[in-house]
Parts: structure tokens; sequence; C-alpha cells
């Protein structure tokens, strides 16, 4: 039970997440934002490397212990799976309403399901089941609601962003659950911090020369920028914590953590004023309803 109630804990601090970085990408480069989110995940979790190498820290949940060459790939391949995903969502949260970004995003555990069905053998109960089917049928009644704001969901490129950003975290997270099996959590998320912020370097370096239109955008700053690795790694923290719990299910925990976008909503409806929140909310209220089903069947 423990790992769905750091599940649910997870899904709030995403939503927190997911406002601050809608509010930093306005009228800001993608680029330049994304990469200042790897440098100060990175800067926030280097400590816990060196002062467990120093000896400082010897055990516990923020010791991180030694790492072979073959585990360091598996983690650098985690960085490139993140940042695709990243990159593709912070394209399309930059050019679509939170209110529609969020529950797009919502589907990605759909995906997670059938993989952890298939590779994983996980099984859910009728409870679980219930969850998730209602998330899904909340996925079908949002595209009515984009279409009243002129987004199509088949012809509209931001929202194909946002889709190939749910696809690639879904591999992250069936990916997360096969490094969970042995790894530790802390040592996961410090190491694959620090290769994202690496391979931005390398593509804003890589950008800056072949596109003098890249070099011309600067970053505006906002303290909302540093707030968006505050919370995705608090967030994190609490996702892979679970996942390292005996008995958890990353179909289960997949899902919950979606449940971030009833944070994202009530921001964006009491704070940036986004339309069409009347027939948003229903699909909203299906996704609630969905994730008490699946709070009832992980008891």
């Amino acid at each position: 039970m423990m790992w769905a109630l750091l599940a649910f804990v997870s899904a709030a601090l995403l939503g927190c997440y997911d406002f601050f970085k809608k509010i930093s990408l306005r009228d800001n480069s993608v680029v330049g934002v994304l990469f200042l989110n790897t440098l100060f995940s990175a800067i926030l979790f280097l400590p816990f490397i060196l002062l467990s190498r120093a000896g400082v820290i010897t055990a516990g949940p923020l010791y991180v212990p030694q790492a072979g060459v073959e585990t360091h790939l598996f983690l650098l391949l985690k960085a490139v799976i993140v940042l695709s995903s990243w990159l593709c969502g912070y394209i399309g949260i930059k050019h679509l309403p939170i209110t529609i970004v969020s529950p797009i995003q919502s589907t990605r555990p759909v995906l997670v399901l059938l993989g952890a069905l298939l590779l994983f053998g996980e099984q859910l109960n009728g409870y679980q089941w219930v969850g998730v089917l209602l998330a899904i049928l909340s996925v079908f009644l949002l595209s009515r609601s984009g279409k009243r704001e002129g987004i199509s969901f088949t012809h509209n490129r931001w929202v194909v962003f946002v889709a190939l950003a749910a696809l690639f975290g879904a591999v992250s997270a069936l990916y997360d659950k096969f490094l969970m099996r042995s790894l530790q959590p802390v040592l996961v998320q410090s190491w694959f911090n620090l290769y994202q912020c690496l391979l931005m370097a390398l593509l804003l370096v890589v950008l800056n020369a072949l596109s003098p239109a890249q070099r011309a955008k600067r970053v505006s700053w906002r303290w909302s920028i540093p707030m968006i690795s505050l919370f995705l790694g608090a967030a994190d923290f609490c996702y892979f914590t679970a996942l390292a719990q005996d008995g958890a299910l990353i179909a289960v925990v997949s899902m919950i953590r979606r449940g971030s976008v009833v944070v994202a909503f009530l921001f964006g409806a009491l704070l940036l004023h986004e339309k069409n929140l009347k027939s948003k909310a229903v699909d909203l209220a299906l996704i609630l309803i969905g994730l008490f089903f699946l709070y009832l069947g992980s008891k």
C-alpha cells in the first residue's frame, strides 16, 4: 500500500511541475528552458554522488552506491529516452493549453498497462480494470473539448508532439520497472539527471552551431524555472521509491501518476484562465473516479 501512497504524492508534485513548466515556457526558448531544467536537476543530485564517494553518506535512501560500466550505459539510455519525451512535451505544452496537454499525457498509463501485461506479466484486479477503462474513456471525451478550442487531435502538429512525449514516457516507465529490479532509486535518479544535463549541453552547442536563429534566442529568467527541477526531482524520488517497493505494479503507479492532471487543471483554471473548463471538468471527473477505483484496487 505504501507504493500506492507514494505514487499519489508523486502525482500531486507532478501537477505543480506541469504548471511551472507552462509559465516558464511562455515566450521563452524551449531548448534553453529544458537545458536549465536539466542543469538544476543535476546540481540538485550531484552532492549525493560526491558525498557518497567521500564517505560522508554511507547508507540510507540518499546513499549513491558505485556502479559498473554496464549500469552506467543503462542509465545513459534512460537519459536519452526521458530527454526525447521532454523535448516533445516541452514543445507541445508551449503551444497548447495546459488543460489539454495534461489529460493527453494521461494516456501514457494505457500504453504502460499494455507493456506491463505483455513484458512483466502484471495482473490487474477488477477495481483496477475499472479505473483503467474510465481513464481511457476520458481521453476520447477530451478530444471533443479540444475541438471547441480549434484543436484537432488528428491534424494539430503540437498534439502530435504531446502524443510522442506520452509514447516516450511510456517506454521510460517500462524501462524504470526493469531498472528498479536491481538498482537503488537514488542511483538511477542521480546519474540519469547528470547524463541528461550533459546531453542537453551537447544539443545546445550543436543547435547554436547549426542555426543562427537558435543563437539569437535568449532565455528570460523566471523563478519558475528552478521550481520545475525542484518539483520534478521530488516527484521522481517518490516515484522511483514506489517502484522499488515489493508488490508495486508499474501499470497502477503510472496511472496514479497521471492524476497530476487534477493539480494542473486547477492551476490552468484559477491562474491561467483557460477556456471550456466546464466540458473539461467532466473529463477530469472521470479521471478522478478512475483514480479512486485504482486506489481501491491497490489497498
